[in-house]
């Protein structure tokens, strides 16, 4: 499949969004690294899985370090990062393949939800209070059912990209868990600045995309 097409292809599954130049150099190299394995035909939905696994196995270094100290959390960003890989690896596996479904998309979205989930955990076990963490949790699930929400209701693409996209939310974990590895002796300061970072971000992220949303979906009655 040529670089136009698959940019074409990812474009129609996310509503029709042009992918800026960022997102098309990131593309490219996904597209490159799921050729193979689409060649292979390994299935989307085992892709999907892996990294879920990857991302939930990120709380077993954050819980060792929590109970034996040391710099165990240096593995939470590195299977985080790995889990994020496998997360834009499904789909394009799914598109070079032409094994994209409408079942496939579901499983994904519910995946994402857990791995979103297990990053945050990771904070939690590291130090974080509770409450920064389950604003964060909750403010991003409710970020992305207003989404899919909208979207059935007749909005087009993403609605907004807010501060608060996925990519942002495994990127704040993996750093403040990485710098609860590199200062073991400051790891409760960093995994409750990485949840309050987290928590604001949730929330402002769901206000630009309730108020894109209600704009566009005041504009097409």
């Amino acid at each position: 499949m040529t670089r136009e097409e698959h940019l074409r292809r990812w474009s129609a599954a996310h509503g029709g969004t042009a992918a800026s130049p960022l997102v098309r150099v990131w593309l490219d190299g996904v597209r490159r690294t799921a050729s193979p394995l689409a060649a292979a035909g390994v299935p989307p939905a085992a892709v999907t899985a892996l990294g879920l696994a990857l991302a939930l196995a990120a709380l077993a270094p954050a819980a060792a370090q929590a109970e034996l100290g040391g710099r165990w959390a240096l593995g939470v960003p590195v299977l985080l990062a790995v889990a994020a890989l496998a997360d834009g690896l499904d789909g394009a596996v799914a598109v070079l393949g032409g094994t994209a479904s409408r079942a496939g998309a579901v499983l994904d979205a519910a995946c994402d939800r857990l791995a979103d989930a297990a990053a945050l955990g990771a904070l939690w076990l590291l130090g974080a209070p509770a409450l920064p963490v389950l604003v964060a949790l909750g403010a991003g699930q409710l970020h992305e059912y207003v989404r899919a929400r909208a979207q059935g209701e007749g909005v087009t693409g993403p609605g907004a990209v807010t501060v608060s996209e996925r990519p942002t939310r495994v990127l704040v974990a993996a750093m403040f868990a990485l710098g609860c590895g590199v200062y073991p002796g400051a790891a409760t300061t960093w995994a409750a600045a990485g949840a309050w970072v987290g928590a604001a971000a949730a929330l402002v992220g769901l206000v630009q995309l309730l108020v894109a949303v209600r704009r566009e979906l005041s504009a097409s009655r």
